[in-house]
């Protein structure tokens, strides 16, 4: 499943309202909620904490990839937030993130988890396409993005 076929202006949050990475995971586990991707948003959260205890799903460069595997979702999953201003997520370069990918997949559905990680990192390799991310102002634009690219 390619990136673009996960990523729509229902699954997308321009900008991001919470200014603390746990309430980031909430807030796109919510808009799952309410595009109907996911019935278990406590499980989900739970999920998502228990992986990010592991080390901090924050890599370098503004991203942020927090995922999990759970029983909660029967395929892979996805929501996108941008947040202009960054939050605090123990980033590897110390650096505030600005996009989150929120992924999710069903415990049994290693490849296609590891195929999005792999594009998100392909996808957000070039600085110009991190800027136009974050400086981009509606979930609209934010899709556009990724048909284009």
């Amino acid at each position: 499943m390619a990136l673009i076929d996960l990523i729509n202006e229902n699954v997308v949050k321009v900008p991001l309202e919470s200014a603390v990475k746990e309430d980031v995971f909430r807030e796109l586990i919510n808009l799952l909620h309410s595009a109907g991707k996911i019935t278990d948003p406590e499980e989900i959260y739970d999920a998502i904490i228990t992986r990010e205890q592991l080390f901090s799903t924050a890599l370098e460069n503004g991203i942020a990839i927090p995922h999990a595997k759970t029983k909660a979702v029967n395929t892979l999953t996805m929501a996108l937030g941008i947040s202009p201003d960054g939050i605090e997520a123990e980033s590897q370069d110390g650096k505030p993130s600005h996009v989150f990918f929120l992924i999710l997949a069903p415990p049994e559905q290693t490849g296609p988890h590891l195929e999005a990680l792999s594009e998100i990192a392909g996808a957000t390799k070039s600085g110009s396409f991190r800027r136009l991310l974050i400086t981009a102002r509606t979930p609209e634009e934010i899709v556009e993005l990724f048909q284009d690219g």
